[in-house]
Parts: C-alpha cells; sequence; structure tokens
C-alpha cells in the first residue's frame, strides 16, 4: 500500500507543476520452479558474489559492482548491518557509506541482480555479529530467541530497514531477488516459533516477496522454516545440495548454495589463508553444470574500517581469535577491487554456462596505484593526557556501562606504593597496557591468556593506569551475550580488590576532534602516542602504508579510520584507498600502542598479508 500511496502523490506532484508523471518501474516476477528459480516466468541461474558495502569505500561502490559483472556475475549478495545503522537505541544513520539503499540501486543501474541479508545477526566476521552493543545493557534481553524485549528492538530496526528496502524488491520494480530471514540459525537453535516470528516482522516490514532461510550442510534441518526455501551453505556437492534442500523443502527444490567458500578470512596471529584457484574452479564448474544457483563468500571482501571486526571464541581454554582488519579473504577480487588469478578462472568456467551468444564485458585494467615519499610524523601526543571527564565508580565499569560501543578506555586509580605483587585483572576484554606513574610496565594480550603481571611499585602513593582496547565482540557461536568489553570483573593486587576508580572513554569517533598538543615526555615513558602529518599529491592512486616498523594501532586518513595494524601479523600493510586521498594536501593520524619513538612512515604499491611474528612487543 506504501507504495501505491507513493505513485499517487507523484502523480499529484505533476498535475500541480505541469509536469508528466515519472514512469514508475517495471516490476518482475521471481518465484520458485521445481528445479530451478523462474524470473518472469523463465528459468534463472543466479550466479552471486557477496560484497559489503560497508567494507567499500561509497565513491568505488560502482566499480566493485562492474566488476562482478564482469567476472560473469548476475547477481550481487550483502549483508545490512544493524550495529552500523542503529548505533545507539532508536537513532538510525542510512547515510554516506551507511546508504545501503543507493548502493542497491547502484547495482541496479549496472544491470545486477540483488540478493538481501537484512536480518539482525550476520556473523561476517563483524562486530558482534552486526548486533549494536547496547543490547547487552538491557537485563533479561535474550538475542536470537522470542524474548519480548530483544523482539521489540529487532522489530524497530527491520521496520527502519524495510522503509529503505522494501520498494527496491523485484516485485516492486527493484533489483532485490530474495531476501533473508535470519541467518545460519540452524548452528545456533532450533525454535521454529523463533523462525516464524522471523517472517512475520519482515512481511510487517513490507518485505512481501521470497523469503528464505540459510544454513550449514549439518544444520539445515534446525534452521529453516517450513514453506520458505532452504539454502545451503559451505558445500559444492550437487548430489548433497539436492538430497538437503529436497529433503527441507516438499521433495524439490530450486537449489541455491547461499555461501560458497572460495577461501577463507584471516585472525591476528596466524598466517593468512589463501586456496589457489585451480582447487575451487572445477567445483564452481561441477555446481553450474548441475544447473543450480550459487553466491560466493566473498566475491570481494575489502577492509573492515574503523574498530568493527569481530572475533571468534569457543569457551574455556579456546583462544579469543579477533579477526584482521584486511578482509582481502583471498577472494577473485582483492582488497582494493583488482581481478586476481582466481577471478579470471573463476570467469572461463562461469563463460561457460552462459546463455548461447552472451559475451562477458572486458576486464577492467588493475586500478592505478602510487607510492608516497616516506613521511616523517610530527610531535607525539600522549594518549594519556588530555582526557575527558572522568566517569567515577568503586569497581570497574565496561565500555556498555559507559555506554561505549568501541575503542578504548582509560582506567585510573590510586594505590599505596612500596610494595610488590600481583597484578590480575578478572576477565579482561581484550588487551590492556598497564602503567605505573605513567610509565608502561605490562602488556596483557587476552588471545595469549594474559590477565596478571608481577609489578613493583614505588614509595608513595602511586597512579595506576590501565589502558584497555576492545579487539572486537564475538561474532559467531553462543557466546553472543558474554561480549562486554573493558574490565569486566575486578582488579586484584596482592590479592585485595583494587576499588576506587575513574574512567575515561576514548572512542575516537572523530579523530579531528582529539587535540594535537605535543607531550615531548610520552616516548620516554612508553605512553601510547598520536603523531600526525600532512603531504601533498599531485595525483591520486591506491597505496599501502607499511606499518611493519611500527607496533600496534590504528591509522586515520583524511578523517577516514582505515583500520587497525598490528605487528603480529599476517597484515603488515594498511589498504588506502584512492577514492579517499586527494590531490593537494592530505592528512595522516597514527596511534601507536608500543613504539611511540617510530615516526617513519613509508608505503608500498602492493599489500603485505602474509607475514607473521613470533611474538608481540610486550614492554
Amino acid at each position: 500500500m506504501r507504495y501505491l500511496f507513493a505513485l499517487l502523490s507523484l502523480a499529484c506532484l505533476a498535475l500541480l507543476t505541469g509536469s508528466q508523471a515519472p514512469t514508475p518501474p517495471a516490476a518482475h516476477t521471481f518465484a520458485l520452479g521445481p528445479e530451478q528459480f523462474l524470473l518472469d516466468g523463465k528459468p534463472f541461474q543466479m550466479i552471486s558474489g557477496e560484497l559489503h558495502y560497508p567494507r567499500i569505500p561509497r565513491e568505488a561502490w560502482r566499480q566493485r559492482i562492474r566488476m562482478a559483472k564482469a567476472m560473469g556475475l548476475n547477481t550481487i549478495g550483502t549483508y545490512v548491518f544493524w550495529n552500523l545503522h542503529e548505533p545507539q537505541p532508536g537513532q538510525f544513520d542510512f547515510k554516506g557509506n551507511n546508504d545501503v539503499a543507493a548502493f542497491v540501486k547502484i547495482a541496479q543501474e549496472e544491470g545486477m541482480w540483488v540478493v538481501l541479508r537484512p536480518s539482525p545477526y550476520v556473523c561476517a566476521e563483524w562486530e558482534f555479529g552486526g548486533y549494536p552493543y547496547w543490547l547487552q545493557n538491557t537485563p533479561g534481553l535474550q538475542v536470537r530467541s522470542q524474548e519480548p524485549q530483544y523482539v521489540a528492538a529487532y522489530r524497530r530496526y527491520i521496520q527502519a530497514v524495510g522503509q529503505q528496502l522494501a520498494p527496491l524488491q523485484v516485485n516492486h520494480g527493484g533489483p532485490v531477488l530474495m531476501v533473508q530471514i535470519e541467518n545460519e540459525y540452524g548452528s545456533y537453535g532450533s525454535d521454529k516459533a523463533y523462525l516464524a516470528l522471523n517472517q512475520k516482522l519482515f512481511q510487517e516490514a513490507g518485505f512481501d516477496g521470497l523469503l528464505y532461510t540459510c544454513d550449514p550442510v549439518n544444520d539445515v534441518g534446525r534452521g529453516h522454516l517450513p514453506g520458505l526455501l532452504p539454502a545451503v551453505n559451505g558445500t559444492d556437492k550437487p548430489a548433497q545440495i539436492r538430497q538437503l534442500v529436497r529433503t527441507n523443502h516438499a521433495g524439490q527444490g530450486p537449489y541455491f548454495v547461499a555461501e560458497w567458500y572460495p577461501a577463507w578470512f584471516d585472525w591476528w596471529g596466524t598466517p593468512h589463508h589463501t586456496v589457489p584457484a585451480e582447487r575451487y574452479a572445477p567445483r564452481l564448474d561441477t555446481v553450474l553444470a548441475a544447473g543450480m544457483s550459487i553466491n560466493m563468500y566473498m566475491f570481494h571482501g575489502g577492509t573492515t574500517r574503523g574498530f568493527l571486526n569481530g572475533a571468534n571464541y569457543k569457551g574455556g581454554t579456546t583462544r579469543y581469535e579477533p579477526q584482521t582488519s584486511s578482509y582481502d579473504y583471498d577472494a577473485p577480487l582483492d582488497e582494493a577491487g583488482n581481478a586476481t588469478p582466481k577471478f579470471m578462472a573463476f570467469r572461463e568456467v562461469i563463460a561457460r554456462h552462459l546463455p548461447a551468444g552472451s559475451q562477458l564485458p572486458a576486464v577492467p585494467a588493475a586500478k592505478a596505484t602510487i607510492r608516497i615519499p616516506e613521511l616523517t610524523l610530527g610531535a607525539a601526543t600522549s594518549v594519556l593526557t588530555g582526557l575527558p571527564k572522568a566517569v567515577a565508580s568503586q569497581r570497574p565499569l565496561t565500555f556498555e556501562a559507559l555506554k561505549q560501543a568501541y575503542g578504548f578506555v582509560l582506567y585510573r586509580t590510586q594505590v599505596p606504593g612500596g610494595r610488590t605483587g600481583l597484578l590480575k585483572i578478572k576477565e579482561l576484554r581484550d588487551y590492556g597496557l598497564v602503567f605505573v606513574n605513567g610509565k608502561r610496565v605490562a602488556v596483557l594480550d587476552r588471545r595469549l591468556a594474559q590477565d596478571s603481571a608481577q609489578l613493583t611499585l614505588p614509595a608513595g602513593t602511586v597512579t595506576l593506569d590501565i589502558l584497555v582496547e576492545n579487539l572486537g565482540r564475538v561474532n559467531f557461536g553462543k557466546y553472543l551475550l558474554e561480549n562486554r568489553k573493558g574490565i569486566t570483573e575486578r582488579v586484584l593486587f596482592q590479592g585485595q580488590e583494587v576499588l576506587n576508580w575513574q574512567q575515561f572513554p576514548l572512542p575516537f569517533n572523530d579523530i579531528a576532534q582529539v587535540p594535537a598538543a605535543p607531550t615531548y615526555a610520552a616516548t620516554a615513558s612508553g605512553a601510547p602516542v598520536l603523531r600526525r602529518a600532512s603531504f601533498t599529491l599531485k595525483a591520486v592512486g591506491d597505496t599501502y602504508l607499511d606499518m611493519r616498523a611500527w607496533g600496534k594501532g590504528c591509522v586515520w586518513l583524511n578523517g577516514h579510520h582505515l583500520g587497525r595494524y598490528w605487528e603480529v601479523g599476517p597484515q603488515q600493510t594498511v589498504y588506502v584507498p584512492a577514492e579517499w586521498l586527494r590531490p593537494g594536501r592530505n592528512e595522516i593520524v597514527v596511534l601507536e600502542l608500543l613504539k611511540p619513538t617510530q615516526t617513519k612512515l613509508a608505503s608500498l604499491e602492493k599489500p603485505i598479508l602474509d607475514a607473521v611474528a613470533t611474538q608481540s612487543t610486550t614492554n
């Protein structure tokens, strides 16, 4: 009904202004046949690739979509990310790089269809699996359940998404063929009433086209909703796909591999994941030859910028594994959007399965690259000075209690000196720098199960600082609601609880608002520092900041948060998209946690994603 009202309004406006009413976009039908999808009543094989709009500069969306078309894809898959679009309760953001409707419209302009995945939970190696941090501030709220508080927040969110995207469904003249409800729910639960509630919420939000579920091979039975198409993840075996879909879909298809993995993602401190194209090209050929539809995850990974990477953790003594900012994924299209040998191999396979007479677009040349002359960054500003207003409490407060999503919190207290003992931080989440009277004395890393350090305190009253970084909330598994950050329990020294804390929130939401006053003693104390430099370019191009001489931190370029770097690897460079450089003056800001004396910064024309250090700097 909302679409009819919109068209009537446009017609009335045309009568009043004397102009012709715009022609509404042509609607299509998209339906399930017994073996294949049917687009306008004709068999349609979806050859899709996943790429995520927030992992690509908005200025580059069209280029990436054109590259998808050049490989032979006819469809784009994307998640929609709740924590991007509702960063605080009831405050929605669909502007700039978050304008998902604009992304979908560009796909349509480029002749591509879209598969939309807007459920509250996305996984996707994304912070908290897409959930906003503030859900954890509601006592009793349970994600992925019928718990009323969760359902109320879910409804508000999906209604906002529906306003943006429901009009872009294929049955309303848009490019969106199908919309996925939930996401691999069978790996988490099996409540069919909850899945039915998802369907109802989507329909109430205006998603009145084709809905479907997707689950890994072993979880399809648990995660599908009777009456909807059960898509399958993580397989390229036609017989297995056919059996799973038929078993859960009244004995018929069509058949859709919703996530086919031609490679994998990286996490800090482990080797870069690569899979040769020769291993996967024949498998792609097999699926397409069987007439089945497929979505490769990822076609193009891009970069998880800011603090929005996720993490894996399975509980107990297993390691916490925060993911890298580079989401290269060894995908057919590399982090910068260039074709790889895998791209060319897959293109050759796809070309064999296109309708007779079809011709693929030429593959665009690789994007231009530049090397910025080595920079000398300016005087250091200590992160421990120029602090915001403190929040006082008896015991440490979490990020969530401070209403802070990401970044850092500095915890400060005063303790009697002249003692030696063990400092223990119960449930440190996730990375802590410990300072005694402003001098760094320890580094604690949750990845390595480090939560304690032996300290010798000087005589007198001692200022104890603990700077804590959120390295990324867990994005998969049963620990989704055990995702609080900061010092999440208590601090002990010599076995006694340390009380009376001040918390200084340091989210680094806007680097332009962070003071730049030099504090020259910063480098001697080992305090984390911010350094800035400006440089001038005559022409722009992609480049990669070479962080191998640095320790750990983040980089901003012209106000854009490019992501994290860390000497533990495998990622040793930070990708700088040409779209965010400009002819003339540019500014770069580096937040360095471990090596405050480092000042030289070079760039490269190619990334380094495969270097793993044996250990991080700790003192």
